[in-house]
């Protein structure tokens, strides 16, 4: 029987004060103080480790008995290197957690290489295939993340394998992996020399290689303002479903939010809109 590992691969900065979710704050264009915008970012963190523990667990659990016997393994990549112990520390410090987790630091000049470079340590790790993501989705459900790695197992099952992305709600890519056998990385996606967002960079960049791509359903991620008040709904709505649903909720996202008092969102009325005058009475 083969042994497939499974790597899911977890991009974090370590939630330091004014370093982490600067557009949330008063620094640049947002509302809150940088110590409110770390702990936000501190609590989606752990928030997003907590739900990829859970699925992980659904699929180990559901792992057929056939052909390839499926391990799993979460792997949190931080930058610089001096933050490394820090992180370590930070999950230490926070009690137990449900599996164990795998610290590593990744390096580079620019997002590419620091991408690059981390998949390349999870590769020689043995992994097979990788999926990763950022920390700042408090919206990621364990659907998401079965769903990812069952569509990388369909890729695994291809000569030249193939890359899954989820988009994000910007013209970028929340959720991107391939399998071991894919011939492709992330260099000039980010940094992409003719001016393309990050999502249609990975789309030509697989054309051009002639590679299948297999979507996921798009995830919202955290860097705006615009972006918080669209969560914020998301965090209240999976909060409420979990208790009817196999839900694993962002609660301390939510307990965060309900501090600073955003737990609901409002908006002004507006007359943007098509006109009604021919259907409402």
């Amino acid at each position: 029987m083969r042994e497939r590992k499974n790597t899911v691969l977890l991009f974090s900065k370590l939630p330091e004060v004014g370093l982490v979710k600067t557009r949330l704050t008063t620094l640049k264009d947002g509302w809150f103080e940088p110590e409110v915008a770390s702990a936000l970012y501190h609590c989606m963190l752990f928030d997003v480790v907590e739900i990829i523990c859970a699925a992980l667990a659904d699929l180990e659990e559901a792992d057929a008995k056939g052909d390839v016997h499926d391990t799993y393994e979460l792997v949190i990549s931080t930058a610089p290197a001096r933050n490394l112990k820090p992180m370590r520390k930070l999950f230490e410090d926070a009690g137990t957690w449900p599996r164990e987790i795998v610290f590593i630091n990744d390096e580079g000049s620019d997002f590419d290489e620091h991408y690059n470079h981390a998949f390349q340590q999870a590769w020689d790790r043995g992994a097979d295939c990788i999926l990763s993501m950022g920390a700042d989705m408090p919206a990621l459900t364990k659907s998401d993340v079965k769903f990812g790695f069952e569509q990388l197992h369909k890729l695994d099952a291809l000569p030249n394998g193939g890359i899954v992305l989820a988009p994000d709600q910007e013209m970028g890519v929340s959720v991107v992996g391939w399998t071991r056998n894919t011939d492709f990385s992330h260099t000039g996606v980010f940094y992409n020399q003719t001016g393309l967002t990050v999502l249609p960079a990975y789309i030509e960049k697989a054309r051009l290689g002639n590679l299948p791509v297999l979507w996921l359903p798009p995830i919202p991620d955290v860097d705006t303002m615009a972006d918080f008040y669209h969560n914020v709904t998301l965090v209240e709505a999976l909060c409420y479903c979990a208790d009817f649903d196999d839900v694993c909720p962002p609660w301390r996202t939510a307990q965060a939010l309900e501090e600073i008092g955003f737990s609901h969102i409002y908006v002004a009325p507006n007359d943007l809109r098509d006109p009604r005058d021919e259907i409402d009475r």
